[in-house]
């Protein structure tokens, strides 16, 4: 007898995992603090299931840690976009929102959709991510501070300049650490000169490439301009011909595969 599939949703939080399997109907909740737990939950309880396809949301990173696990282990795990579970739990009339509840939408999500397994962005990959948004954050208090202090009283400009000072020592440090790891890989080296031979794109811009876009390459024109977010989307219905929008694509953020959609669209041309 052919064998069921399994399909499994796993709603990511702080301190907690909750499991939902399909179509056995069973959930469970992991302790996501524990190393132990997680190296059970892969080890003894979904690796002897064989499932089909393990689905994760993307949740700020938190996702990273149990997806490269999984990945590990040789398991098909696929992150997603957390708003289209939302809305295909909505489109399939469940309203209600609790964890457990999340982990059974996931777990149907994955059984309907079955989205494109792809695989983690390697150790390397995701040093330069977390580089890249830690620049950007010191980027953004930087200004931050600059503006305080436009506003601040004159008894508190010392402190705000130390703050200042130290933020920018903080981020000369990142961008050090930023161009040895770009000049220590060939491919990376290579690839950003590549990119810097276009008009207008610097160091930065190629960096955030490399990090942010790192399907560059093996992706058609199309598909990577739907990923950014700059693919004009049709919008017509019968003989109405509506106007074309670019909307979604990836999020700014730190590991790559946070806000991958599940599936790649092919851009709308007029």
């Amino acid at each position: 007898m052919d064998k069921i599939p399994v399909f499994v949703g796993i709603d990511v939080a702080k301190h907690r995992l909750e499991v939902h399997l399909r179509p056995s109907g069973e959930s469970f909740t992991i302790d996501y603090s524990e190393e132990e737990e997680v190296a059970a939950l892969v080890e003894r309880r979904l690796l002897p299931l064989e499932p089909t396809l393990i689905v994760l949301e993307a949740t700020g990173g938190l996702e990273v840690r149990l997806a490269a696990a999984l990945a590990a282990a040789c398991l098909p795990v696929a992150v997603v976009n957390p708003r289209q579970v939302r809305s295909f739990a909505r489109a399939t009339g469940r309203l209600a929102k609790t964890d457990r509840l999340d982990a059974k939408a996931i777990a149907h999500f994955a059984e309907a959709v079955r989205p494109a397994v792809r695989p983690l962005a390697d150790e390397a990959t995701r040093r330069l991510q977390a580089l890249v948004a830690r620049r950007r954050q010191l980027l953004e208090m930087l200004v931050a501070e600059r503006n305080r202090r436009q506003a601040a009283e004159p008894a508190l400009h010392v402190r705000i300049d130390a703050h200042l000072r130290w933020l920018e020592e903080a981020l000369a440090e990142i961008e050090g650490d930023l161009d040895g790891m770009v000049r220590d890989s060939p491919v990376w080296r290579a690839k950003e000169e590549l990119l810097r031979s276009v008009p207008g794109v610097g160091p930065v811009s190629a960096r955030t490439l490399l990090a942010q876009l790192p399907e560059l390459g093996s992706l058609t024109r199309r598909q990577v301009a739907a990923l950014v977010g700059v693919a004009p989307f049709s919008r017509d219905s019968g003989k109405m011909r509506g106007r074309r929008t670019i909307w979604a694509g990836r999020r700014p953020c730190g590991p790559a595969s946070t806000w991958l959609p599940s599936r790649l669209p092919g851009a709308a041309t007029r």
